[in-house]
């Protein structure tokens, strides 16, 4: 099978670290040129975030302590893929439910992007969520501190423009939407 001329040749592949949650890759490649080199990159199961709203129309958020910043992250639901998941709808339906204690009556697919292609094989796949009720208690990981609220798609985007929010699968998930759906089915 032909390939492209940019391709890299991936010569030899190991886990240099693994941990909860990732692992860190390590490849010997072979450039386009011929020669050799290293790559490393990030390498974790997909994963989904969820833009939910409620009945009343507001979307349900999080605020969720996040180490490597130092600070409080302002955004949506976002999780990893789990085995036990039958498909990414049911992956989404139970973050949204553990992050938050709401299940939504309605679920469908937005958007799917690699978020840091460069860097990492990450996959998130972006869902809307309508009619979103609290039906239960969060069911948090052991590492996740979040507070649940709501806000509305007007204070949500202005958040985004103004900086407040700076979660990047949060920006590219609502800027999609807005840009391409907006509740409108036109996406």
């Amino acid at each position: 099978m032909p390939t492209d001329p940019l391709a890299w040749e991936t010569r030899e592949r190991r886990v240099a670290y693994s941990c909860p949650g990732f692992d860190v890759v390590n490849e010997s490649v072979r450039y386009p040129d011929g020669s050799d080199g290293e790559f490393d990159y990030l390498s974790e199961p997909a994963s989904v975030c969820i833009l939910p709203f409620t009945p009343d129309g507001d979307v349900v958020c999080i605020d969720e302590w996040r180490q490597a910043v130092s600070r409080i992250s302002h955004g949506l639901p976002v999780g990893g893929t789990e085995p036990d998941d039958d498909d990414l709808e049911t992956a989404a339906r139970r973050e949204l439910a553990e992050e938050t204690g709401h299940e939504a009556e309605t679920l469908e697919q937005l958007v799917t992007v690699e978020p840091a292609n460069g860097i990492a094989d990450a996959v998130l796949h972006v869902f809307v969520a309508h009619g979103c009720r609290p039906t239960a208690e969060q069911r948090l990981d052991h590492n996740e501190s979040i507070r649940v609220r709501t806000r509305s798609l007007a204070d949500l985007t202005d958040a985004v423009a103004d900086g407040e929010i700076r979660d990047g699968r949060t920006v590219l998930a609502l800027s999609y939407y807005r840009l391409f759906d907006d509740g409108d089915g036109s996406a």
